[in-house]
């Protein structure tokens, strides 16, 4: 069958400018593939220029797939393993493929960019087995320590901080297994046994703790209950009580925990029972002071008569005045609240002191012993400053001057004691 020339030559020759198809009359296209013509198939329906037209647009079809290849190779962020999987596609599409164009240039790009690609995946396959190997050391990290906190001793562990800390362990292994690596299957299941038997370890010494604890609690439950019972049952005894509910608060404090809210409850009934014994107490001292107001007041005054006694110059006549209000003061009687009391008592009790104070004096000068050791050393004094003043006189008349001066001093020494003992 003759054939149609569709853009230059019909025939292949080597020239760049060759055409890259042909139509013959029947409508058979065909393809240059090197130096010979290959049939990629037939368009018996229409003139030349249309049959070649859609073979080649299947021709732009696979150029375009080889192009959005290189671009997505280039842009990064797939898979090199993925991109030679599309690449190994594309070269079984443009092997034979019915279109026409330079499928040889096509085939040439997808083998440069499958050698790059080569390159990409043993990069990629390093890097995973280093993040396999380092997923394998985190998640290996989170058994060990999930092994070293079921090794501990149950008794010593403070279970509500470690049943957070192994549930936050428990968070980072599902993190790491949802968002790292796939680990191999074996290495997988062994550090995952491992690990779940560290949570079951825990877990069992923790239902033991708090097995323990409930009964614990239950003693101690029963126990606070009893001393609150007898702590309400003291309610008759008012303010007597006290003595004993404090008894029974020491019982309380030495009970242990029944459990926060169990607690919770029993402290405030006993708490309650003890506010009525001491409000017992709070209700007669108020009633006392209350009561005692007028007998402060008299106090008061008593104090503000007496203020002047230790001035008295006449001290028989300031202790007598001070007896007066002593018994005046013991007569008015005893007040409330205590503070007051202390108070007004401090107070006579500085005047009391100023009159014994000056008897102490009185009775030091007037002390017959006192006098009479007074009056003896006076004579010492007054022997001893006549013989001085005789032996200033000689000295004086002889004019030695060193023994005046000896005898001046000595004579205005002895002078001064006399002058200090009232001599």
């Amino acid at each position: 069958m003759p054939e149609v020339p569709v853009t230059t030559e019909s025939t292949p020759d080597s020239s760049e400018n060759a055409p890259w198809g042909r139509v013959d009359d029947d409508g058979t296209v065909s393809v240059r593939d090197g130096d010979q013509w290959r049939v990629v198939g037939q368009f018996p329906d229409g003139d030349p220029e249309e049959a070649l037209a859609y073979f080649q647009r299947k021709y732009a079809d696979l150029a375009s797939e080889v192009t959005l290849l290189e671009v997505r190779h280039r842009r990064g962020g797939a898979s090199a393993s993925d991109l030679r999987h599309t690449a190994t596609t594309l070269r079984a599409k443009i092997s034979g493929a019915s279109a026409v164009g330079d499928l040889a240039a096509l085939d040439a790009r997808l083998t440069a960019i499958t050698g790059e690609l080569e390159q990409a995946s043993a990069t990629e396959a390093a890097a995973a087995r280093e993040a396999v190997d380092a997923a394998i050391a985190e998640r290996t990290a989170l058994v060990e320590r999930a092994e070293a906190l079921a090794s501990r001793d149950p008794g010593s562990i403070q279970w509500k901080q470690t049943s957070a800390e192994l549930t936050a362990l428990f968070d980072q292994w599902q993190a790491q297994q949802q968002n790292g690596p796939r680990l191999p299957k074996s290495t997988a299941q062994q550090l995952w046994t491992r690990f779940r038997d560290a949570r079951a370890t825990l877990e069992r010494h923790r239902r033991a703790f708090y097995a323990g604890l409930d009964e614990t609690h239950k003693l101690a439950r029963d126990q606070k209950t009893r001393l609150v019972e007898r702590a309400e049952a003291l309610a008759s005894q008012g303010e007597d009580g006290i003595p004993a509910y404090r008894a029974l608060l020491d019982q309380w404090k030495s009970a242990g925990r029944a459990g926060k809210k169990i607690d919770d409850a029993l402290w405030a009934r006993f708490k309650a029972a003890g506010d009525a014994l001491y409000g017992a107490r709070v209700e007669r001292e108020s009633a006392q002071a209350e009561e005692s107001k007028e007998r402060i007041e008299r106090k008061r005054e008593l104090l503000a008569s007496a203020r002047d006694i230790p001035d008295e110059k006449d001290i028989a006549k300031a202790r007598q005045r001070l007896t007066a209000v002593q018994r005046e003061w013991d007569e008015i009687g005893r007040i409330f609240p205590r503070e007051a009391e202390r108070s007004l008592d401090d107070d006579l009790r500085k005047i009391e002191q100023g009159v014994k104070s000056r008897e102490d004096a009185d009775w030091k000068r007037n002390n017959p012993e006192t006098k009479a050791r007074a009056n003896d050393l006076t004579r010492q004094l007054t022997d001893a400053i006549a013989k001085l003043e005789d032996e200033l006189a000689e000295a004086q008349a002889s004019g030695n001057a060193r023994r005046i001066k000896d005898a001046t001093e000595a004579l205005e020494a002895r002078k001064a004691w006399l002058r200090a003992i009232g001599g």
